[in-house]
């Protein structure tokens, strides 16, 4: 793994597959951000590097991701919202274990204390709803949760899908597409057989997650508890259209 160095004189991590508290580091640790790998161009090392990623990793990373945010909403008394999910705020280990870091945005949901007085998040992650009113709740990790969800499996930012999504011309066309063909295509196609179910339940988790109503979002208690089952399309992948998602 290509590792980047991190120097924390103070920060908070999240440990996603460990019991989820809080630990404070002072000290320079070895970490990669999801998105030097999942986003990695920089040809032969990157795509190996990539590759490398695998299915069953990639899957445990949202897996991961989603076991902290349901524990900062629904773990801690006020719930705490992060504010700035991406894929340049998880961290992996030389284990491809998830770390959420980076909690300068976070928002402790107290009465009254909803509403920010600047957009502190990161664009292209942001819910629709918080760069128009900065009025902060859950949701908008949750939106942010299936924006960096559909890029770990893409390999890329889904910003244009994600905008034909929310687009209504454009939606039918998104629907339409096979789910293969906008997977990442540098880990091994398809999916192997045991893990291609977990593949289709992270899309469809995301989907549902990018509402553009924000009531209309899964909880992340719901959407941890999605992904620890396992979706009745599983069998008819690779003929999956991302329109199908929507209902299951």
């Amino acid at each position: 793994m290509v590792s980047i160095k991190i120097l924390f004189s103070f920060v908070l991590v999240f440990l996603a597959h460990s019991s989820p508290q809080f630990a404070c580091l002072s000290k320079t640790i070895s970490l990669a951000s999801a998105a030097s790998i999942v986003t990695a161009r920089d040809q032969a090392a990157a795509e190996k590097e990539a590759a490398a990623f695998d299915w069953e990793k990639r899957v445990n990373v949202v897996k991961g991701v989603a076991n902290a945010l349901s524990y900062m909403h629904h773990g801690c008394s006020p719930p705490i919202i992060h504010c700035d999910i991406s894929s340049n705020n998880v961290l992996l280990d030389s284990q491809y274990e998830a770390h959420v870091s980076d909690f300068w945005t976070v928002k402790i949901l107290k009465p009254g204390s909803h509403t920010w007085t600047e957009f502190a998040g990161t664009f292209g992650y942001a819910a629709p709803e918080l760069a128009q009113t900065m009025e902060v709740t859950e949701k908008c990790d949750v939106f942010s949760f299936g924006v960096l969800s559909l890029e770990v499996i893409m390999g890329k930012h889904p910003g244009n899908f994600i905008s034909s999504l929310l687009s209504s011309p454009s939606a039918k066309i998104a629907y339409n597409w096979p789910l293969i063909d906008v997977l990442d295509e540098r880990p091994p196609q398809p999916p192997k057989k045991s893990i291609v179910g977990d593949v289709i339940l992270v899309a469809s988790l995301a989907v549902s997650c990018l509402s553009e109503t924000s009531s209309s979002r899964p909880t992340m208690e719901v959407s941890k508890m999605l992904m620890t089952g396992k979706s009745p399309l599983a069998d008819q992948f690779p003929m999956i259209r991302l329109g199908q998602l929507l209902y299951h």
